[in-house]
């Protein structure tokens, strides 16, 4: 793959991989650690596979700092799967939780749990900003048996400055988008619950942390691929695995570390879209309408301020090697997302293209 020119990936996700993980891939996907066979092929409870399993769970563990009284676990559904099993898990002896709603993936997550529980709404914002908390404080059930929120939104770009305080409450936070960008302090949540098609790979297979103590409060009905405890007991091996979904998973934590660990990687993030927001900030062509106080570090949606442009725009952009420009279906605009893997060579080519593009429109 040394000779093939890859465009810029933009998209919200699947997300781009770096060039390193897909050539390892690429190098091993006929014949995986010399079993003979693919890793595609080659079944889950294979000790080979058992081991691997573990090794990313290790690997994870360390990145991440995450304390010896949680389990990390691997099931299937996808970051929409576990609206349904958060509070099948959690709300056996306590049906009242509350929900932070802030955008598209948060307000999906609480109209899900009303299925299994009763929602207390804290905070239900515009999408375009996140009013600060002394404003909903007050409304948190202070009996609820959890309170949930998404701490980056990937559609609307607005994201939490920093994990809101919810008292004695178990804070639970899906950070499908946000994992692994900068460092966070696990014993602040109850469980996090990522699907890995941002940082943690590709689509297939989502990561939940969980404290030890909530691993008995499943409803009778939670399915035993979701249940947590069933999955801690199994090596999140309950049935079939998504076994190339680990191994790239374990590529991609393999890298996190050759650059650095989180700590490096997010100074490197912070710089990519504070580039990209100063140049918003100061074009008279384009514009971000999130609030500044919480706009997403990952998610960067923009506009256009002649609407009718976009169109030509987005296929411009592609026809230069930048990749899936456009916003999502229910905002519209264009959007950015600059996960890990994106180089800051693609924000350099992104400005680029968008001078450019300004230049030419305003003849």
């Amino acid at each position: 793959m040394n000779n093939v020119k890859r465009d810029y990936n933009f998209g919200a996700g699947p997300a781009m991989l770096p060039t390193e993980v897909l050539e390892q891939i690429q190098a091993e996907i006929l014949d995986w650690r010399g079993t003979g066979v693919s890793v595609v092929e080659i079944g889950h409870r294979t000790p080979i596979v058992q081991d691997m399993i573990r090794s990313v769970e290790n690997k994870l563990r360390n990145i991440m700092q995450i304390p010896n009284n949680y389990k990390v676990l691997f099931t299937h559904g996808g970051a929409q799967g576990q609206f349904c099993g958060v509070p099948m898990n959690l709300v056996k002896y306590n049906q009242e939780v509350d929900y932070l709603i802030t955008g598209v993936w948060s307000k999906r997550a609480a109209d899900f749990a009303k299925k299994y529980a009763t929602v207390n709404i804290v905070l239900e914002s515009d999408g375009l900003s996140i009013p600060k908390q002394e404003l909903w404080q007050k409304n948190f059930n202070s009996n609820a048996a959890y309170a949930y929120y998404c701490p980056n939104e990937t559609i609307n770009g607005v994201q939490f400055a920093s994990i809101p305080d919810v008292g004695d409450l178990t804070l639970i936070a899906d950070m499908t988008s946000s994992i692994l960008s900068e460092p966070i302090d696990v014993s602040k949540f109850g469980v996090i619950i990522a699907s890995a098609q941002k940082n943690l790979g590709v689509a297939g297979i989502t990561v939940v942390i969980v404290r030890d103590d909530l691993l008995n409060q499943a409803l009778e009905i939670t399915p035993a691929i979701w249940n947590y405890k069933l999955l801690a007991e199994s090596n999140s091996s309950v049935n079939t695995v998504v076994v190339f979904a680990i191994y790239a998973m374990d590529l991609m934590l393999d890298w996190v570390m050759q650059q650095g660990g989180v700590n490096e990687i997010a100074k490197v993030n912070y710089r990519k879209v504070n580039k990209l927001y100063d140049y918003l900030d100061k074009s008279e062509f384009y514009y971000n309408m999130i609030d500044k106080s919480c706009r997403s570090k990952i998610n960067v949606p923009f506009n256009l301020r002649n609407e009718t442009l976009i169109s030509k725009f987005l296929d411009e952009a592609s026809q230069n090697g930048l990749r899936y420009l456009n916003g999502h279906m229910l905002v519209g605009g264009c959007r950015a997302s600059l996960y890990n893997a994106m180089p800051m060579a693609g924000v350099d080519a992104l400005i680029k293209f968008m001078q450019e593009f300004a230049v030419a429109s305003n003849i």
